[in-house]
């Protein structure tokens, strides 16, 4: 409150701003300020509305929840009111609450000689999702409403009754013949993650957050939409109820899951606040690992007794609070944007921030990931942002709150020349090749043209190539190669293993004993097995798991660096796209020179073979005419040819007559046949392809081979969770080594989950799929057994 505002004027100006908030949240489910913006402005008016409650009016959000019903739906007039929750910020604040409601109960207070008498409270997680009433009568779902003002919500009948964990009808026996029970309805991460991705596909706007998608989910005119929308209820309560229930609030929710009504897993009993603290910490370590999104926890008292005494202030019950956790989202000023050029020259925009505390760490830098996503989010220098941060996940810009935009906002534009080496920047293209036409996109990453050439750049790859998971180099950390690399010692991997116990003593930090460790970590490093190798590389979007596939199926780093895209592509996950990226790494002179000086300085690779017999005689004559993209041959087409003539040979040179023999080949399709053969280009190109396939022994004439030894050969596997007997790359490492695959998503083609503790949104999946689960004991007496 400015000094030239009275406390009328301030309260009226909240009042407002609330107001519009909450219509924006509840109404139009487009929120435009993060929880605790809103939180903030919430407390002030209530903190004035204390101080002068001679203008506390009853249409003050203070006096009610939320805004209006929304016209599309029929109105519901709640007989119990659906109030919210008063909020702990503080740990101070639950035990204030906690010795409000014993005051209010009259129990005795703690003294010198004791901490007086302790209250039952039952604990669950704080769903973020929509607040529903759920009607039954006589056992049957009879009608579902929104939450709305607390008083007046809308008629989601329809809707509910698509979401799949809701009972259309009571299980057992026992309930009371009208029973209205409340809870939340949610989408899961797992599906939430589904239903963007089905967003983008089809060209609409993904969902900011899996309460907006829920809510908007719900708020569908047409129950078929909302059907086909991943929605999951939690029943945390009733309303009303004509009958008896259970005297305490955790039995009534027992007795709501024997009548066949989901209630949280988490669900505890603690005595007294030092329980509920640390039910609350436990539930905060493990936030990142449940398969649902959660902003706090709920504490009420138990027993319906207390609760009906304790009673109700104006907007919320006084035996409930709902303890937050700090908040994951915030609202700062985009300071600048800078640009930093990483491993393979990509140009990233960093936001420069405002420092703001997001979810208990002070924040002052936030990824932008690149210009299509500055545009998307219309970001300008100056703007109000809102920025999110979830765990370990580097923050993030949400959205801009475009009211808030300065007249001096500047708009963001990449560098013509990289800030570290002066080269040129360029826009990568895409290629799309389809039947007979090639079309080329820009892609979305700027990148710096000065290879390693750029210091950026080359300390980037220097760093890479000598992590744990490449060359695995212990000592050689993020400091030492920048000193390496800013003194002219290290101008590419190879030179590492020309380092000098003199150069590396000249080094800041290092003394004699710390510098012979260096050198013996960096000749330990000679041996490195093929797939390390490949990944430390640092080759464009090929990750630790292509690595690994591409040293297991092609078996040597001469058949990696040879084959061209339109074998690679023959590998599982590997499309056209990285294929290209592959071969255009290893046909660079620069390369190749690096490759041949890491040889000559003493590296050599371990696991090298012959073509994993999975893939050998894998391709089909049929498979390999498809893949040549030859207008108007599609799959039913290339397989007919390849049964009428045999060779790609012969469909090469075959003529008009030759042609006319093949089924159900039309004139046009024959015609684009010959005319994609008589350019010499292309016909060489198919030739090229087949005698690689066959140098390769991945020919269809090639000898099939069988999978020696490998009791998980053609399984994939997926691990989850936390394993207390090894960590998860021992883990990983071990099924790989029996055949398996090991993948990081659940999917229908997976063969096992091993799920350990702290197991999340991948393992609901794999209980939706009706996958295989093993938990760590039985994974391990499964190792066991295959090793043995």
């Amino acid at each position: 409150m400015t000094s030239a505002q009275t406390a009328a004027e301030r309260i009226a100006e909240l009042r407002s701003e609330i107001d519009a908030h909450n219509y924006r949240y509840y109404v139009l489910d487009e929120p435009s300020v993060p929880d605790a913006e809103y939180d903030r402005l919430f407390n002030e008016l209530k903190a004035l509305e204390a101080e002068h409650p001679e203008l506390v009016s009853p249409d003050s959000p203070t006096q009610r929840v939320g805004g209006a019903a929304l016209a599309a739906f029929g109105q519901v007039r709640h007989e119990v009111p659906m109030l919210s929750l008063g909020n702990a910020f503080e740990e101070q604040d639950l035990i204030d609450f906690d010795r409000r409601a014993r005051e209010g109960l009259d129990l005795p207070s703690g003294d010198l000689f004791g901490d007086g008498a302790e209250l039952e409270y039952s604990c669950e997680p704080k769903l973020d999702g929509l607040a529903v009433s759920l009607l039954y009568e006589n056992g049957k779902l009879v009608r579902g409403a929104t939450r709305g003002d607390g008083s007046t919500g809308e008629d989601i009948s329809a809707n509910v009754r698509t979401v799949r964990n809701i009972p259309l009808k009571l299980h057992g026996d026992g309930w009371p013949s009208v029973l209205e029970v409340r809870g939340e309805i949610y989408m899961p991460k797992a599906g939430f993650e589904t239903l963007n991705a089905r967003q983008l596909e089809a060209g609409n706007k993904p969902f900011a957050n899996p309460r907006n998608a829920a809510a908007g989910s719900l708020r569908q005119l047409d129950s078929k939409i909302t059907a086909s929308r991943p929605l999951e209820l939690c029943a945390y309560g009733v309303g009303r109820s004509d009958g008896d229930l259970p005297d305490t609030h955790v039995g009534i929710l027992e007795a709501l899951r024997g009548w066949g009504l989901p209630i949280s897993r988490e669900l505890k009993l603690a005595k007294g606040v030092k329980e509920c603290r640390d039910y609350f910490h436990a539930i905060g370590e493990k936030r990142d690992a449940l398969p649902y999104e959660i902003d706090g926890v709920v504490f009420k008292v138990n027993s319906t007794a207390q609760q009906r005494e304790l009673g109700f202030r104006a907007r919320e019950p006084r035996w409930a609070i709902a303890h937050k956790f700090p908040a994951r989202e915030e609202v700062t000023e985009l300071l600048d944007v800078e640009f930093q050029v990483g491993r393979t020259g990509a140009i990233t925009p960093v936001a420069r921030l405002q420092p703001a505390q997001v979810a208990g760490v002070t924040v002052s830098n936030a990824t932008l990931h690149n210009m299509d996503e500055v545009a998307r989010l219309g970001v300008m220098i100056g703007d109000t942002v809102i920025v999110r941060r979830a765990g370990d996940v580097i923050p993030q810009i949400l959205g801009v709150i475009p009211e808030r935009r300065p007249e001096n906002a500047r708009a963001v534009h990449v560098p013509a020349h990289c800030p570290v080496c002066g080269s040129a920047v360029e826009r990568t293209q895409l290629i799309k090749r389809s039947k007979g036409r090639e079309s080329v996109t820009e892609g979305s990453i700027y990148r710096c043209v000065g290879r390693l050439a750029c210091q950026a750049q080359l300390k980037q790859a220097i760093i890479h190539f000598v992590s744990r998971r490449a060359m695995d180099i212990d000592g050689l950390g993020d400091k030492i190669v920048e000193q390496l690399v800013d003194a002219g010692l290290v101008k590419s991997p190879a030179d590492i293993y020309c380092l000098s116990f003199e150069q590396v003593l000249a080094l800041e930090g290092f003394a004699e004993v710390s510098s012979r460790n260096l050198l013996k970590a960096i000749d330990a490093s000679r041996t490195p097995s093929l797939a390390r190798f490949v990944f430390a590389l640092g080759i464009p979007d090929v990750g630790e798991g292509t690595a690994k596939l591409l040293a297991r199926a092609l078996g040597s780093l001469d058949r990696i660096s040879r084959a061209l895209p339109d074998v690679l592509v023959y590998l599982p996950d590997i499309g056209l796209e990285v294929a290209h990226e592959i071969h255009s790494f290893f046909d660079d002179e620069h390369n190749q020179s690096v490759i041949a000086q890491l040889r000559a300085r003493g590296v050599q690779l371990q696991e090298e073979g012959d073509v994993h017999p999975d893939f050998a005689a894998c391709a089909t004559l049929g498979e390999l005419l498809d893949r040549l993209n030859i207008p108007f041959i599609a799959a039913t087409g290339a397989q007919r040819l390849a049964s009428r003539f045999g060779s790609l040979g012969d469909i090469i040179d075959a003529d008009w007559l030759d042609l006319r023999q093949v089924e159900r080949l039309n004139e046009k399709a024959a015609r684009a046949l010959r005319d994609y053969f008589d350019d010499p280009a292309n016909a060489a190109r198919a030739r090229a392809i087949e005698a690689q396939l066959k140098e390769f022994g991945m020919h269809w004439e090639s000898e099939r081979k069988a999978a020696e030894g490998l009791p998980l050969a053609g399984q994939t596997w997926v691990l989850t969770g936390t394993l207390e007997s090894m960590s998860r790359d021992d883990a990983k490492a071990r099924l790989e080594a029996l055949g398996a695959k090991v993948s990081g998503s659940v999917s229908a083609k997976t063969s096992v989950v091993v799920a350990g503790p702290g197991a999340g949104s991948k393992l609901t999946k794999a209980n939706e799929l009706g996958l295989e689960v093993d938990d760590e004991a039985s994974f391990l007496k499964r190792l066991a057994s295959l090793e043995s």
